[in-house]
């Protein structure tokens, strides 16, 4: 579903990714782990195009979203194109990004009806029935304000969710969070991940990613350092470096 290869991005004379290569297939959640400033958010932004890779290449169901011609230039894919590939995949991002002068559920209805060009009724039936899964229906006429960091994050992932993506990218969507709300967060995604839903997860919650995660993949400097499965990143076949950096972790 998700092809990436050689993308390189840089800021100045900063080099933010340095020919980072990863795969995602149909049904697969793939953890990315690794210390702060390691390029793992300017990942997930250039491939939801938030940002705009230097070079490379990014695939995404079989359609180039960039590439890079002859000339070593990045070359992107036409606004119509780009926008009928964003609309097959979502991100939630780690601050929430909820509309604070609208309800929950318009938070949720408004993108259907604007992006997708869904009517206002089968929209909230839908948002209510994600609300529904997300335990938090009799929060429909609420503001974001008037709910905990847990409640805000549930209610981005029922938005992400209202457009049906089949690609959900999740930019360390518990780092605004306390220990107790994290754990609501990551028992969604858990849920999200038992149905099949192909997703691609920053995160620095080293358990999470070893239990719910396909394949994990460990970045540093810009680069990824090492990648497999959970047993071979968490386990003594990985890369020294990687398990320097999980002793700071107890599992």
């Amino acid at each position: 579903m998700l092809e990436v290869s050689k993308l390189k991005k840089s800021y100045d004379k900063l080099d933010v990714l340095k020919g980072v290569d990863l795969t995602v297939g149909k049904g697969e959640v793939v953890a990315v782990i690794g210390p702060s400033g390691s390029g793992k958010s300017t990942l997930l932004r250039c491939i939801n195009q938030l940002e705009r890779a230097d070079s490379g290449t990014i695939t995404v169901f079989g359609e180039d979203l960039m590439h890079t011609d002859q000339r070593g230039r990045a070359v992107f894919a036409d606004a119509k194109k780009l926008h009928s590939i964003r609309l097959r995949m979502g991100l939630v991002f780690q601050n929430f990004n909820l509309f604070p002068h609208m309800t929950v559920l318009r938070n949720i209805t408004e993108a259907q009806v604007c992006v997708l060009k869904r009517n206002r009724k089968d929209a909230k039936e839908n948002a209510m029935r994600l609300l529904e899964k997300m335990g938090l229906e009799t929060k429909a006429s609420a503001y974001p304000c008037e709910l905990s960091g847990g409640q805000q994050q549930r209610v981005s992932i029922a938005r992400a969710l209202a457009l049906d993506p089949e690609i959900l990218f999740f930019d360390e969507p518990t780092s605004a969070l306390d220990p107790e709300l994290t754990g609501e967060i990551l028992n969604v995604i858990r849920n999200l991940a038992a149905v099949g839903m192909t997703m691609v997860i920053v995160t620095h919650e080293m358990s999470f990613a070893h239990d719910v995660a396909d394949k994990v993949v460990f970045m540093e400097g810009g680069d990824i350092v090492d990648q497999g499965t959970p047993d071979h990143l968490f386990g003594e076949d990985a890369s020294e470096r990687v398990q320097q950096f999980l002793q700071r972790f107890n599992r």
